[in-house]
């Protein structure tokens, strides 16, 4: 940021030598263009397609390599790990690596509240480049560009136990508990553009809370809680034999998506 509250935005192309492909500066562009700053601008295309398009071609390469990687895993425990690769906070830990944010094309609102920090835009904006060189040089490309991210996140989520989908093992414990399925309740509050959630999950005698910057990212810290409540109740396993803490030398959550 200058100190006019402008920023400075690195060359475009700087990106590329990042990623390792080649893209038309154009459709570089696009898949940079955030729409705060294609509305300002009068309505141009925004990188939204683009970014559909590529959490298509995520999802499809991170499944694949799971399932070729882990052959004994059932359908379950696979999905449990897919969801924690591609999930907004691993994608934008990889955008922060990258320094994506400097990249963005954002609206004066959005660059006031620090849109290019924030996780929602970050992920959006590595999946609009997935698509982009899928879009520009189809799947094989693609696909190395896909495993040049989120390798690292792949091989961690194999160890994460519970940990890569609070809300199906929180699910799951209740049932083998035999006390139902978990109830969330679910409030937001502030701009659309700042959005805060709150969540409540009730699953038996155990009332789990959590906060994000997404419905799904408030009702997972809830799941969290809840579970490691319901593993401390007596006669249960407890949630650190549960989850492996950093001390056991496994991954946890938070090393997925900082990694």
């Amino acid at each position: 940021m200058s100190a006019r509250g402008t920023r400075e935005r690195p060359e475009p192309t700087a990106l590329l030598e990042k990623l390792g492909v080649h893209l038309d500066p154009e459709l570089l562009v696009l898949a940079l263009t955030h729409r705060s700053f294609a509305h300002e601008a009068g309505g141009i295309p925004t990188n939204e397609r683009l970014e559909f398009l590529g959490d298509t071609v995520l999802g499809l390469v991170v499944t694949e390599a799971l399932y070729r990687r882990h052959p004994d895993q059932p359908e379950g425990e696979l999905a449990k790990m897919r969801a924690a690769t591609v999930s907004q906070r691993a994608l934008a830990a990889i955008a922060r690596r990258l320094e994506l944010g400097g990249y963005v094309l954002l609206g004066k609102g959005e660059l006031r509240t620090r849109g290019f920090e924030k996780d929602s835009i970050l992920s959006d904006t590595v999946e609009a480049l997935i698509g982009a060189t899928y879009l520009s040089h189809g799947l094989e490309p693609a696909r190395e560009l896909v495993h040049r991210l989120v390798d690292t996140t792949l091989e961690a989520a194999a160890g994460l136990g519970a940990g890569l989908d609070w809300k199906t093992s929180l699910q799951e414990a209740a049932a083998e508990r035999g006390f139902g399925a978990p109830v969330y309740e679910v409030t937001g509050e502030g701009p659309e553009h700042a959005r805060v959630f709150h969540a409540q999950v009730h699953v038996g005698p155990v009332l789990g809370i959590g906060t994000g910057s997404a419905k799904k990212h408030a009702e997972q810290a809830a799941a969290e809680e809840a579970y490691r409540a319901l593993q401390s109740l007596p006669g249960t396993t407890s949630a650190d034999e549960a989850v492996e803490s950093p001390a056991d030398g496994r991954p946890t959550a938070d090393d997925v998506a900082d990694a």
